[in-house]
């Protein structure tokens, strides 16, 4: 029964990201931009899972961003999908349980999907170009992320050992 609860909130974890970035945090945004709180849900389980699960994951969650948001289908898949997948590279070398390991993927995985979607963007969009509000937005969102990163990942974390979260081998 545990893996069917654990599957249950893997799912929900995204759609309930979504619905927080686009009304609450939409409302409570730092100069116009909101957290990423499936960027932060998928580099949690790519920090917890492994690159192959972490992979898939973000590849899923970014599709269903991409399903509800974009313009362009497949951009946030893809930039989510690389971000866990090198996150998920560093899931044997580091010491999750330390808090301080959660906030620094936060911001590393901040980092590489900001510039993923730049590059992707770049690709699709002739007229698109770097400028400082572009800059500043993606400063915010990292402060953002990390600010969030505090409780998300403690509760995460634990979850995934302890609760509901842990795997135990069966999906």
């Amino acid at each position: 029964m545990n893996r069917y609860i654990r599957l249950f909130i893997l799912i929900l974890l995204p759609w309930l990201a979504i619905f927080l970035q686009s009304t609450i945090f939409g409302t409570y945004s730092i100069k116009g931009t909101v957290p990423d709180l499936v960027l932060i849900f998928v580099a949690f389980f790519a920090l917890i899972n492994g690159a192959e699960k972490g992979t898939v994951y973000g590849f899923l969650c970014g599709l269903l961003e991409d399903l509800v948001w974009g313009r362009f289908i497949g951009i946030n898949a893809l930039a989510k999908a690389l971000t866990a997948y090198i996150l998920g590279k560093l899931q044997g070398n580091v010491f999750k349980e330390n808090l301080l390991v959660g906030v620094v993927a936060v911001l590393v995985a901040t980092c590489i999907n900001a510039f993923c979607m730049f590059l992707m963007n770049l690709a699709v969009l002739p007229e698109f170009h770097l400028d400082m509000g572009l800059l500043m937005g993606i400063v915010y969102q990292i402060i953002y992320n990390v600010i969030l990163t505090v409780p998300l990942y403690l509760w995460y974390y634990n979850s995934s050992i302890y609760g509901c979260l842990r795997y135990d081998g069966e999906i």
